[in-house]
């Protein structure tokens, strides 16, 4: 067991330090309608550390991303992700399997996406892709946690409009927590973003404003069927900024403020991601099939 928790530790670890290799969007959190290009690998890594009160301790949980265009309307995406806290220790906190789906082809004004999740983690999970229900505790050690596991199902119904230079996102969560007999619990996520600038440069240059993507996410839990709303919930507020490396690369950064005293103080995120483009049909004629 040990020796699996390593292993999957390291390969998240590993893909920090791969060569960079598509514009994104700059959230962490909030989903927008742009889906992978059907055939295309992105390949990413991320972390979130969460920056504690007194009482708490500081964690670094980071996690890795496998995205694949499946169809022009479908988006499948597999999470392995880990965590480690600050005197206590480092452990594997599960895997999830994302899908996203597009009902209509076109783009229209707002832009319906369809998400559904499955995620088999454990209760010291700390990467916070979503927040839910009410305020996790973060004063249990990650050797009580990591024995609490969870197999959840989560969806969003996801909104998105392009106004203008603006992205305007809007997500709505609701997750079950598979394992237990307990209710359903609520989240949402709001998204706003542009490019700093919309006209190319006459030279090719990788620090110009039209590389960058700046923006605000705002997001948090909405309580549970045992009581919906805002009490005993965490938010937070996190400025976002997207960084185009080279074609198919990027990097993402967000310091996120806690607006509640039930939120961390605040959480740092950041990001690295690259697509393999073709990879679907390269992979096809490795095996002999048709790309």
């Amino acid at each position: 067991m040990r020796l699996g928790y390593l292993t999957a530790w390291l390969i998240i670890a590993m893909l920090g330090w791969l060569p960079a290799l598509a514009q994104e969007a700059p959230y962490f959190v909030t989903y927008d309608h742009h889906l992978e290009e059907p055939g295309n690998l992105e390949i990413a890594t991320s972390s979130t550390m969460g920056v504690p009160r007194s009482n708490q301790r500081f964690y670094f949980a980071p996690y890795a991303e496998f995205e694949y265009g499946v169809m022009g309307r479908w988006t499948s995406e597999l999470y392995l992700e880990g965590q480690s806290t600050s005197g206590d220790s480092a452990v594997f906190t599960g895997w999830r399997w994302e899908n996203r789906f597009r009902p209509l082809a076109r783009e229209h004004f707002i832009n319906p996406v369809l998400y559904v999740e499955y995620e088999g983690i454990n209760e010291a999970s700390r990467i916070q892709k979503e927040v839910v229900g009410n305020a996790p505790e973060f004063g249990e050690p990650n050797s009580e946690l990591s024995q609490t596991h969870a197999h959840e199902l989560e969806t969003k119904l996801i909104l998105s409009s392009n106004v203008h230079d603006w992205n305007i996102a809007e997500n709505f969560i609701v997750e079950k927590n598979l394992s237990q007999n307990e209710g359903f619990e609520f989240g949402y996520a709001l998204g706003f973003s542009r490019p700093l600038a919309t006209l190319a440069s006459s030279t090719n240059c990788r620090f110009c404003r039209e590389n960058f993507i700046a923006g605000l996410e705002l997001y948090g839990g909405l309580g549970s069927t045992q009581g919906f709303g805002l009490h005993d919930t965490a938010h937070y507020a996190a400025p976002v900024i997207a960084w185009q490396i080279s074609d198919n690369a990027s990097l993402r950064f967000s310091p996120a403020i806690g607006l509640t005293h039930e939120s961390n103080p605040a959480l740092l995120r950041f990001g690295y991601s690259y697509e393999v483009r073709g990879f679907g049909g390269k992979l096809a004629k490795l095996f002999g099939g048709k790309p």
